[in-house]
């Protein structure tokens, strides 16, 4: 089953809870929000007073993507701002295993996220620890982007990985993805989409999100539990 995470990256920020909101109402299962800090990605976006404001509008569960320097530094703050899963870079830290920890360790769910050129080895003594893979499809900073094509290929190595230990941990994808390559993206193996200008720039987000969901029509897919 295709659960649909529309990315707050390529919404409003004028009107940020009216269309929260609109994607809620049309079916969205998480919200993906994404912490830039002008750092490890050339961009800024919002931090915790912003989603903290937001988790009074919404049901919807918080799928907090951190892109930041010494994210350890900052997890207790995004929990207590309502985030229910929280994803860091691999790139972004010298201790994975323990900043994994802290994570979970404040009753969140713990996701690791993987650049485009990071290599898919860097899960292997992690996966004991980890609620969801992301695949970054796109090099992270800003919306909008092309979806690379080499990530069909990495998504589909992360499944065959985990299905050959034997494990089962959701595959999320990220970046660039839409109507014209959702199905083959969740056939590589990715069952959380994030999507961003396909969704809020389209003319209809509920038909839209609508749609996103049917690309897994005549697949039988493992859900998770997020």
């Amino acid at each position: 089953m295709i659960k649909i995470a529309p990315s707050i990256l390529s919404a409003d920020f004028a009107n940020l809870s009216s269309d929260v909101i609109a994607v809620e109402d049309a079916g969205a299962d998480m919200l993906h929000i994404d912490v830039m800090d002008g750092h490890f990605v050339p961009n800024i976006t919002l931090g915790a007073p912003v989603i903290k404001s937001l988790r009074k509008v919404t049901d919807l569960v918080f799928d907090v993507h951190l892109m930041i320097d010494n994210p350890e530094q900052y997890i207790k703050d995004f929990v207590l701002a309502g985030a229910q899963i929280i994803t860091v870079h691999a790139e972004a830290s010298k201790h994975l295993h323990r900043l994994l920890q802290i994570i979970r360790n404040e009753g969140v769910k713990a996701g690791i996220a993987l650049n485009p050129a990071t290599p898919v080895s860097i899960i292997e003594h992690l996966l004991d620890d980890l609620d969801m893979i992301l695949i970054m499809s796109v090099n992270p900073g800003f919306g909008g982007q092309k979806f690379i094509p080499a990530m069909y290929d990495k998504i589909s190595a992360v499944k065959e990985y985990l299905n050959k230990k034997s494990k089962y941990i959701p595959i999320q994808a990220d970046g660039g993805i839409g109507l014209d390559n959702i199905r083959k993206v969740h056939n590589s193996g990715a069952e959380i989409i994030v999507a961003g200008s396909a969704i809020f720039n389209s003319k209809n987000i509920k038909e839209t999100i609508k749609l996103m969901k049917k690309a897994d029509e005549g697949k039988n897919e493992n859900s998770n539990n997020l």
